[in-house]
């Protein structure tokens, strides 16, 4: 099996941020309504006050002032879908798995369009909540192993040195930077 990160490597540029934008954009008043405790959450998190999951339902908030938010999922993914690599989509293979730090509401629509297997951040798309933890450094490891304990990782393709707790798992490793694929650095 193959597994792949998602923003900015399956994906480009970031699909939480990018959807945050696109949320802004079509409802502000749901964003700006929480724009103070996202300032305050992100004040905090820059001198190291509280945690990425904390921060990020706090940028997640919004998500309760949406009239609809599964609709407005996929109408940003009708915008944006074009974001998906054309190296991945020449490689894509039915059992491909996404291990993703975005939320599974949000990276799943895309998944699905792409007919692939996802493991997400599981957050409620009408609160915002995480239920676990953050899908993220070795917590991808741990949903991975969870949810496919007999399996292997044949090729792994990442952005970021902080997925190399899966790359380390993985028989091969690549480092994908704006759709160039290159070995994972040793």
């Amino acid at each position: 099996m193959n597994v792949y990160d998602f923003d900015k490597t399956v994906f480009y540029p970031d699909s939480s941020y990018t959807f945050f934008l696109y949320c802004l954009k079509h409802y502000p008043a749901a964003v700006l309504r929480t724009a103070p405790q996202i300032v305050a959450a992100s004040v905090c998190y820059a001198v190291k006050a509280v945690e990425t999951k904390a921060l990020k339902e706090k940028v997640f908030s919004f998500l309760r002032y949406l009239p609809e938010p599964e609709k407005t999922v996929e109408a940003f993914w009708n915008e944006h879908f074009s974001g998906i690599g054309t190296w991945y989509l020449a490689q894509k293979k039915d059992d491909d798995l996404i291990i993703s730090a975005s939320p599974e509401f949000l990276v799943g629509a895309a998944a699905e369009r792409l007919g692939v297997r996802l493991l997400g951040t599981r957050m409620n798309i009408r609160t915002g909540k995480i239920d676990g933890e953050n899908c993220h450094d070795a917590e991808k490891v741990n949903r991975f192993h969870e949810a496919y304990p007999n399996e292997k990782i044949d090729e792994f393709y990442s952005d970021s040195l902080s997925d190399a707790p899966l790359a380390a798992i993985a028989k091969r490793a690549f480092m994908v930077k704006k759709e160039k694929v290159s070995a994972w650095p040793d």
